[in-house]
């Protein structure tokens, strides 16, 4: 092929790695890369952004290779979840129909663009022979403790009739049905991720490879806090509320307590309250999400009820307010105006008092129109006066902490997780609800409960899969008809990529091989559901003994998006770009070069139409120059580097730099767009240099090889095909990495030094010495001492390549 035909030769490529099988992993053999890309939804088309994550993965994965290391890279799909149900209502198709066909075009898809898949160990999260692990690992997390059942304040569609997550509620209505979201108490199935809340935040310590603003996002969602959770009495002895707060040193200050809407102790009260009746009542279709929470305005109601101060005595009115969520710590808050802007801002609009208790420390002035927030010295608070915050809030614990009115507590912002849908496309839950045994397990031996598949109605619509009889007790019983959240199945995928064949058990001995994952890559927008639920399942796991190690992922490299017109791509904006269509324009190995030399990987990258033609054009050019090489003939072997001439060093050099840097970029900082420009920058100085003697073809022969090799990984089609035209042997991603080289001693120039324009020594120096190593070399130079002695140069004159002229004052 002297021509460069992208299609002809990407097609002949792939078929043959697919016939020999080249990308298998060997579960036994050398030191172990497991590289790992989130895998997609099937959503039946590949888009710009699965392109640049799976190119940047890929990328790895080949440069890994040739490092000599055993590289698994799989692929398969999270097929579960609300958008193939939708779309099989939409189309009168069943999901698992429509997942599949999905599934074959985006494989196509993927193949087209030479990924090096280990294509053996492919699945899709919603075949039975994988969710019917999740449910043996369900039951496993049941009995020990870690999964539970009850009541929970969720988001609730009337019309989809199940639950929504916070981010599909779209100005209080279901993102799909429209209809008024309520805030309902519904039965849940719960996963107990708050038993590991103290291990997930300090485990992110031992991540040296992870972004940090991935781990700072983490660090936050967790929400590590010590403080004081104080007991307030209700007047009457009606019972008590209980408040968590960081800040006890505010406590003097407390003028109100505000409670949510469904806290328990309302509800004897509403009965005897209508406004206090009809705000819980609004509130119920309300979201229960905190971003919404925090840009409510904030309402509220006087519930009648007072509590009692537990330092003052004084009764503290208690009132129903929109910002507090039952799901969120106590249901209820000691509300301080003058330290909190929420409480102010709330306090403003209820002629609630205002009580200053904390000052700055340095006694400067603070605007009483807006709260102080820091810490400072506390004033008018009684026996605390005088006090530092943090001496405060340890005496204030102290004092509540010996008369029963207070303990100290460590909490965390971390919920358990809520697995329990109630929607048709996903894997059932493995429970069954009968009168005389409550929640009875399935038996093992019964595993999988199979999702039916003649039908898109929801689970508790359908007889013949819920009427079961009690395994127990033979009794008529019911199955539960929820499934699993989608998150339960993307959360140990990666480690069943390790023995995706294996019938008998969850994992085998292979997951030990193969885990922790080396290289994940993904976007930053699953930074906290996503990896902190798979750094929950991987404890989970080690603690039953089948996986290795705390942690699933090693590294983690967070792409950006890929925007177009300054926007996310979307169908909806009509600015979506086509891969397809781009691959049979261009080629595979065109649109890979552009979407990694474009922008840095964790950067957004801004599509440009026209921009693509230019790492066409590149390809084309080497794709002559190598031509233009292997036209002239064999090509001489390499001489010793002492032996090369001055008009081949430049390029001798460029090369050499080209591999440091294109290695460091792969290895070190994953910046392959760095890479990219120094295989462009090589490519350009062997257009420069000229080919006429043996040695000069020897020199462009050396570049043109470590050209090709460098940029493997990032277009593979192209650089077998030149690999092998320039002599190489096999795969190009089996041909070991390039080596720089020995370095090429620096060429040397004279330099004449002077002293106020007399010459009184010279210099030889490599030729790019930098000029301040240069002054400093003349000054030390023995004789020069001798004229300057301990006098201080008024300045140093230097010409470039000629001299260094001092001059003293």
């Amino acid at each position: 092929m002297t021509e460069y035909n992208p299609s002809a030769l990407e097609a002949q490529l792939q078929a043959a790695w697919e016939d020999a099988q080249t990308f298998a992993a060997d579960d036994t053999g050398g030191e172990k890369f497991y590289c790992l890309a989130m895998f997609p939804y099937p959503s039946g088309e590949l888009h710009m952004g699965h392109v640049r994550n799976y190119t940047l993965s890929d990328s790895i994965a080949r440069y890994e290779r040739m490092c000599g290391r055993n590289v698994l890279q799989p692929m398969g799909w999270d097929a579960f979840g609300l958008p193939a149900e939708n779309a099989s209502l939409k189309h009168g198709v069943p999901p698992a129909e429509w997942t599949q066909d999905n599934i074959a075009k985006m494989r196509s898809q993927l193949r087209r663009l030479g990924y090096a898949y280990d294509w053996s160990r492919e699945f899709a999260t919603c075949e039975a022979s994988y969710y019917r692990w999740e449910q043996w690992f369900f039951l496993r997390l049941l009995k020990r403790g870690l999964a539970y059942h009850r009541e929970a304040e969720v988001n609730w569609d009337p019309v989809d009739q199940t639950v929504l997550a916070n981010e599909q509620v779209v100005d209080g209505r279901g993102w799909r049905s429209g209809a008024l979201v309520e805030r309902r108490s519904v039965a849940q199935w719960f996963l107990r991720i708050t038993d590991y809340a103290e291990e997930l935040l300090t485990g992110l310590e031992a991540l040296p490879g992870w972004p940090e603003p991935v781990k700072t996002m983490q660090r936050n969602w967790i929400g590590r806090s010590e403080g004081l959770e104080i007991c307030f009495q209700l007047e009457g002895g009606g019972g008590e509320l209980r408040a968590f707060t960081t800040r006890a040193d505010t406590l003097p200050g407390a003028t109100f307590i505000a409670v949510a809407p469904g806290h328990p102790a309302l509800s004897a009260v509403a009965t005897q309250h209508a406004k206090l009746a009809a705000f819980i009542e609004a509130e119920r279709h309300s979201s229960v999400a905190e971003g919404a929470l925090a840009a409510r305005e904030k309402k509220g109601v006087d519930t009648g009820l007072r509590a009692i101060h537990p330092l003052s005595g004084e009764l503290l009115p208690v009132w129903a307010a929109n910002f507090v969520l039952m799901s969120y710590g106590t249901g209820a808050i000691m509300s301080v105006p003058a330290h909190d802007e929420r409480d102010l801002d709330f306090a403003h609009s209820y002629g609630l008092p205002v009580r200053r208790v904390v000052a700055p420390a340095d006694g400067g002035s603070h605007d009483a129109d807006t709260a102080y927030t820091a810490d400072g010295q506390l004033v008018d608070a009684g026996d605390y006066s005088g006090l530092d915050s943090a001496t405060a809030r340890q005496r204030i614990a102290e004092d509540l902490t010996r008369r029963g009115a207070g303990e100290t507590r460590i909490n965390y912002r971390l919920r358990d997780w809520g697995i329990s849908r109630q929607r048709y496309w996903g894997a059932p839950v493995p429970i069954i609800h009968c009168k005389h045994c409550g929640a009875v397990p399935v038996p093992e031996d019964q595993l999988p409960v199979q999702l039916p598949t003649a039908s898109v109605t929801p689970l508790k619509e359908q007889a013949n899969f819920y009427t079961v009889d009690c395994p127990r007790c033979q009794a008529a019983a019911r199955r539960d008809t929820d499934t699993l959240d989608t998150f339960v199945e993307s959360s140990w995928y990666q480690a069943r990529f390790s023995c995706p064949d294996q019938d008998h058990a969850m994992l085998d001995e292979r997951a030990h091989h193969w885990l922790p994952v080396d290289q994940y890559v993904g976007g930053i927008e699953h930074a906290v559901l996503h990896l902190l639920y798979a750094r929950f399942f991987h404890r989970a796991l080690r603690d039953i003994g089948l996986v290795p190690g705390d942690e699933p992922f090693v590294r983690l490299l967070t792409q950006g998006m890929v925007l177009k017109d300054g926007a996310k791509m979307s169908k909806s904006k009509g600015n979506t770009v086509d891969p397809q269509s781009l691959i049979e324009r261009y080629g595979a190995d065109t649109v890979r070069l552009y979407i990694l030399f474009a922008a840095p990987p964790e950067q957004d990258l801004e599509w440009s139409d026209t921009a693509v033609e230019g790492p066409h054009r590149f390809l084309k050019r080497l794709w002559r120059l190598v031509q233009t090489q292997v036209a002239a003939g064999k090509t001489p072997p390499l001489p010793p580097v002492g032996e090369l001439p001055k008009s081949v060093q430049e390029l001798y050099r460029t090369t050499r730099a080209a591999i440091i840097r294109v290695g460091d970029a792969y290895a070190e900082r994953r910046s392959l767009n760095v890479g990219a420009a120094a295989v462009m920058e090589l490519c350009n100085a062997i257009a420069r240099t000229a080919a006429d003697s043996a040695i000069e073809r020897a020199v462009r022969g050396h570049a043109l090889r470590s050209a090709v090799l460098l940029l493997a990984p990032m277009t593979p089609h192209i650089c077998q095909m030149l690999w092998q035209q320039l002599g190489g042997a096999g795969w190009v991603h089996e041909a070991a990495w390039p080596e720089a080289g020995e370095e090429l001693a620096a060429e040397l120039s004279e330099i004449v030094v002077q002293v106020n324009g007399k010459l009184r020594a010279r210099l030889s120096v490599a030729t790019d010495i930098e000029e301040e190593r240069l002054c400093e070399l003349a000054l030390a130079h023995e004789n020069v001492q001798r004229f300057v002695g301990r006098r201080k140069p008024r300045r140093v004159v230097v010409v470039a390549g000629r001299l260094v002229n001092i001059v003293l004052g």
